[in-house]
């Protein structure tokens, strides 16, 4: 069966590329989000895949760049519909809102075809993902240092957890946030629909980290395998799991220097970083609330009185 997505449109065992058009711009003109449609051969389920959601956060975009091109039709089951940039607007400015509507792309979920140029780009995406079978929304921590991790955002009592979860730990970035999201993401309304979703935050960096980009690249393979579009044996992975965060601030303006490093241990009390003036004299210190795993930081050393520091994932286990 032939499958279009946009302008894109592939028979059995093709590959074809096109715009998905959602709207036009100031001058008029229309635009569309790049998409592909890779149709297996063989018959079997669908995955969807979006990156780009949030226009600074390029990994997801390196994680297509590097996959689609590996992707055999031939040797494929079933079909794999991507779309390569979602928030076309920030990405052109490499912001992290869409500047048309000031809104973050993934809080516009469902989204309404006669909305904000925001919501037309998300009722336009999610009419092609819950016609999947799996969504992959690929994010990253924006330009923050953080883990490879997988976030679960249905919530532990949605009909669909468990194949959420499940499709985390095929992942396999070996850290999962198991939260509830906020309203408006598409790995909370993906389940709503029926379809399992999992938004897999590959890193934090300044354009691309190659680290990161390789477990994204893995993840889409291991999913590929574990769900029979191509042959492989990836399975379910146990991941360290943490169902919340705890945030910090800084009590002081000046520079951070950090005692702890992503992915550390954390221990309640333990020093997480320190505040110095710039001549080094020391104006504050702070202390772990209770124990996690050492998740997230900002990247540049100075900070202001009250500005977000670091955070400590809590509630951690083995899953």
């Amino acid at each position: 069966m032939t499958v279009t997505f946009g302008s894109a449109s592939a028979d059995p065992g093709e590959m074809d590329v096109g715009r998905l058009t959602v709207g036009e711009t100031r001058d008029g003109s229309s635009f569309g989000l790049p998409v592909a449609v890779v149709n297996g051969a063989g018959d079997g389920k669908t995955l969807y895949v979006q990156a780009a959601s949030d226009g600074d956060e390029l990994n997801g975009v390196g994680v297509v760049n590097r996959l689609v091109p590996q992707l055999d039709p031939a040797a494929l089951s079933g079909t794999v519909l991507v779309t390569g940039i979602t928030n076309w607007h920030a990405f052109q400015v490499a912001e992290h809102r869409n500047p048309i509507d000031d809104t973050k792309m993934n809080r516009a979920y469902p989204g309404d075809p006669n909305g904000s140029s925001s919501e037309r780009i998300a009722a336009a995406t999610l009419d092609a993902a819950a016609d999947a079978d799996f969504i992959l929304d690929l994010h990253q921590g924006s330009t923050s240092r953080m883990l490879n991790e997988v976030r679960v955002r249905c919530g532990r009592h949605h009909r669909l957890h468990k194949a959420c979860l499940e499709l985390a730990q095929v992942f396999d970035c070996g850290y999962v946030l198991d939260q509830k999201g906020p309203n408006g993401q598409l790995a909370r309304v993906g389940p709503d629909e029926g379809v399992p979703t999992i938004d897999p935050e590959l890193g934090g960096c300044v354009g691309w980290d190659e680290e990161s980009i390789e477990y994204g690249v893995r993840g889409v393979w291991n999913v590929l395998e574990y769900y029979g579009f191509v042959e492989g044996d990836a399975g379910p992975v146990t991941q360290t799991r943490a169902t919340g965060f705890d945030r910090y601030g800084s009590p002081a303006g000046g520079l951070v220097q950090f005692e702890a490093d992503l992915g550390d241990a954390v221990r309640v009390g333990d020093v997480l970083f320190r505040v110095t003036d710039v001549f080094g004299r020391l104006k504050a210190e702070v202390t772990a609330d209770g124990d996690g795993v050492f998740w997230r930081s900002r990247r540049l050393p100075q900070v202001a009185t009250g500005e977000y520091v670091c955070s400590v994932g809590t509630g951690v286990t083995e899953y």
